[in-house]
Formats: C-alpha cells, structure tokens, sequence
C-alpha cells in the first residue's frame, strides 16, 4: 500500500490550467533512468554493490515533532476536521494539541514530510551513516533537543537552523481508523531563513556534495527562495532534483512559486485519487523543462490503488504491495515512507520500476507500524 494523502494530493484545476495545449508525446519506451533520455535495460545481475558517499542525497523541509493519537469522531467535529486531511492549524486549533495531549494516548515521533522520507532512504540505504543530509528550522527548546536526538538515531546529517523566536514545530496527527487527518503548527519550521543558513560555505558545501535532492512542496509556504536555489544548482550541474505536491492547498494557493521552481523538477510526486490519473500524468510531465539532458518523471501513488508513473512515452501503472487489514496499524507517512524508498535506489541510478518497488516495499512496512518508524533493517532485496 503506497501513500494515502501525506505524499500529497494534486489540484486538477491549475494542472490542466498549466498545460492547457500542451502536446504530449506517447508511444512505449525501454525502462526508464533518469541518467539519460531514452529507456535503459535494467542492470544485470550479480555486480556489486556500488558505494555511496556522504551527504548524496539531500533534503530540505519543515521539521516537526509528530504527536499521534487515535482519538474520536467528536474530537473531529470539535475543531473542524476532515477524517483524512492535511491542513496548517489556525487560532481555532490552539487548544487542540493541549487536548490531544491531555484527553488520548499519545506518541512522539520526528516528523515533518521530507525529513520522514530522509529517514527512511537512509533506512533503506543502510550504509554509509550520513548518506542523506537535512536542512530545516527548529527552535532551541525541549522538542528541537529531541528532533537533534532523533535525527542522530535515524544516522542521518541534519543541520538545523535554530532561533529562539519560535518554538519547535509540531504536527497532530489524529487517527480514526485507516484515516488521520493532520494539523501542522509550523512555528520555527517557518522561520527557516536562506541567508542565514543555505547561503553560509560550510552548509552550502553540504549542498553541492548531494547528487539527487528531494524537497516537499509544504517547503514552498515557507522559503521558496531557497528551494528555488537548490533546484537551479541541481539543474545547472545535471542532477536530479524531485518535487511533491504535497497537499491540495500548496497547489491552490502557493501555485505561483511552484510553477517558478517547475521547470527544474525531474521527479515530481503526488498522490491522487480520480478518474482522470494517467492524463494528468501525461500533462504535468509535458510541463516546459530546464535541464533537456533529464526527462521529467512523474509519479502518482493512489492509496491501496495502483500508482501511475509517466515518462516522456508512456504511462505505466504499478500495483501496490497487498496487505491484510488487520496489519495495517497507521497509514500516517506512508507518502512519505514511499518517496524515501523511491530515491534510496535513485541515488544508485538504478531504474525507476526498481525505486517505484522500493517505495511500494517502505510504505508498506511504514503502515503496519505507529507512526514513520521501521524495524532496525530493511529486508529489501
């Protein structure tokens, strides 16, 4: 089971907008890399295993402290909620973490999008320690003293940005059976500042080391100059940069930045559930592209439903990994479990079917667990 919602949802009306006379190519292609345009056989078996360096992939987003709890439909009602959303919280959720806290079980987990899906590429990756590097903005508190602690764990390089005018960020996630519906208080995720911290040598170093860079659209509300940055760099020098859609409202209103930065995206993810998939598929891949030398890979995941890939011929669907129900614990971060299985074989190069498995393979150990954790090591083969 891939992403349900926390990969991000696209917002047909700007899409078809965007691409309005746009031509698409078809046809059926060899299997598709991102190393170069036209279609590659997969590797042959039995070589080794290539060494990955320090810092190859890299990320950049919101980090947030996710506090899960299954809690009940009233407690939905109570603060306006959707049973499966994502949504930034307003004055009327203040009390709402308080209570969450106070009324239900809860757990605390590092979170925030792209560094759950850091996470788990440097899961799959294994070795070396430190294979992905995370920038982000935290406060110099309790919760960001965690996040620090919980990044070590997890192996990955994390260089935050700390300020003292805002607090750590959090995340309620608040489950009702199969469903969770998040309210993010950004807090010091938003006062991530470029200058202060992308621009400076030592972090930017960080940034040129990296050979595949993911960043979630949510980053967008917040520095879309520095994601700018990150992409042009990664364009100008032939490396891949993806991009999600993340969540209905980035799509809506923060379209203008998102557009800016399309340009440079190689791989961009979504998750969708309509008729209509696989044209908007074709038609966002046709979107106009910087880097001529890469061909945009487009991927949607549909929940339990197939996930759509569309390259420059054709577009694929990809069955997800069937699980029982009555494994499935949360389905919170199984968006994000996918993407960072999906580039943990990206950074190898190898061919997008096999990242498209290994997504579908995180995600589904991510579902049948509380919260974006995974058992010690992953039995991916």
């Amino acid at each position: 089971m891939a992403a349900r919602g926390r990969g991000g949802a696209v917002a047909r009306g700007w899409v078809a907008r965007a691409v309005a006379g746009g031509s698409v190519a078809a046809g059926s292609g060899g299997e598709a890399t991102l190393g170069q345009r036209s279609g590659a056989p997969p590797r042959p078996g039995g070589e080794a295993m290539p060494t990955l360096s320090e810092n190859v992939l890299f990320g950049m987003g919101n980090p947030l402290l996710d506090i899960c709890a299954v809690v009940d439909k009233d407690f939905l009602d109570k603060y306006g909620l959707k049973p499966n959303d994502q949504i930034l919280a307003e004055e009327k959720h203040k009390e709402l973490f308080e209570e969450l806290v106070k009324k239900f079980k809860v757990e605390y987990h590092a979170g925030g999008s792209t560094q759950n899906s850091v996470k788990v590429a440097q899961w799959m990756i294994q070795s070396p320690y430190k294979a992905a590097t995370f920038f982000g903005c935290i406060g110099k508190d309790k919760f960001g003293e965690i996040l620090k602690k919980k990044a070590e764990e997890a192996h990955v390089d994390a260089h935050y940005y700390e300020q003292s005018e805002e607090p750590t960020g959090t995340c309620a996630a608040c489950i009702t059976s199969d469903n969770r519906s998040l309210v993010a208080n950004l807090a010091a995720a938003n006062c991530y500042k470029k200058e202060k911290h992308l621009d400076l040598e030592k972090n930017w170093k960080l940034v040129e080391k990296a050979k595949v860079y993911y960043i979630a659209g949510f980053f967008l509300t917040v520095s879309p100059e520095a994601v700018l940055k990150v992409a042009a760099q990664a364009s100008a020098n032939n490396k891949i940069f993806s991009l999600n859609l993340s969540a209905p409202f980035i799509s809506q209103f923060y379209k203008e930045p998102m557009m800016k930065v399309m340009p440079y995206v190689d791989v961009l993810f979504g998750n969708e559930t309509t008729e209509d998939i696989k044209e908007i598929a074709r038609k966002t891949q046709a979107l106009p592209k910087a880097n001529t030398k890469r061909q945009r890979i487009v991927v949607f995941t549909q929940g339990k439903d197939d996930t759509v890939m569309a390259t420059e011929n054709e577009v694929t669907t990809f069955p997800v990994l069937v699980s029982d129900q009555s494994e499935i614990v949360d389905t919170n971060g199984a968006g994000d479990a996918f993407v960072g299985g999906f580039l943990s074989q990206l950074v190898y190069d190898r061919p997008v079917t096999e990242c498209i498995r290994a997504g579908h393979y995180a995600a589904s150990v991510i579902i049948k667990r509380s919260g974006c954790t995974f058992p010690e090591k992953p039995d991916f083969h």
